[in-house]
């Protein structure tokens, strides 16, 4: 498909397997050319991102519900721990991290935009996980959009070696579409789309 037919079929997909749709190397490309060539501010280039395939993957989604079980109140816990295992019953995630280190150094440098970095670099990577979130829809998998951090934040950084500068921002967990989603609502175009000719 185009690029602008993935930018409209894709969606939220909650339903996801982990039969192989696409190879763990087209995944792996799918994200490296990602990560390598969408627009970062001054070419900064702090997106970080890690990729988790199988029981790395379960074992994230297991980091999540055992540091979301003391926050959540035990009678609403059962329908966050089966959101998580649906999650976790998908091929891959995809963490998505923002390297601050590299921020601080651009604030140091051009310290005029020291204040408009980190909204930029949380611009940049946004794009990146749209960037992701649409290649992943464009090779026949279904995809979500998560925010568990910063409940996760120490235990990823302990369990795969991230670098402590690396911020944990988004989780894509990805997989066998199983129920895509077609309908959408859509709130009209006036007031939102402006056009002088």
């Amino acid at each position: 498909m185009s690029f602008m037919e993935a930018v409209k079929h894709r969606r939220s997909v909650y339903s996801i397997g982990k039969d192989e749709v696409v190879s763990k190397d087209t995944v792996k490309a799918i994200v490296s050319d990602a990560v390598l060539h969408t627009p970062s501010p001054f070419n900064s280039q702090s997106g970080r991102v890690v990729v988790l395939f199988g029981k790395e993957s379960d074992t994230f989604w297991k980091l999540v519900g055992d540091s979301l079980k003391p926050l959540v109140p035990p009678d609403a816990f059962g329908k966050t721990q089966e959101r998580l295992d649906g999650f976790s019953a998908g091929y891959g995630t995809v963490l998505f991290f923002e390297d601050e280190a590299v921020v601080k150094g651009l604030q140091e440098q051009y310290s005029l935009y020291a204040d408009k970095f980190p909204v930029w670099s949380l611009q940049s990577n946004g794009m990146l996980e749209y960037v992701v979130w649409t290649a992943l829809e464009e090779a026949g998998l279904g995809a979500s959009l998560q925010h568990y951090n910063p409940v996760v934040d120490d235990k990823v950084k302990a369990a795969w070696n991230v670098p402590a500068s690396w911020n944990l921002l988004a989780q894509i967990p990805f997989g066998k579409d199983l129920n895509h989603p077609v309908e959408k609502e859509f709130a009209p175009l006036e007031g939102r789309f402006i056009v002088y000719e």
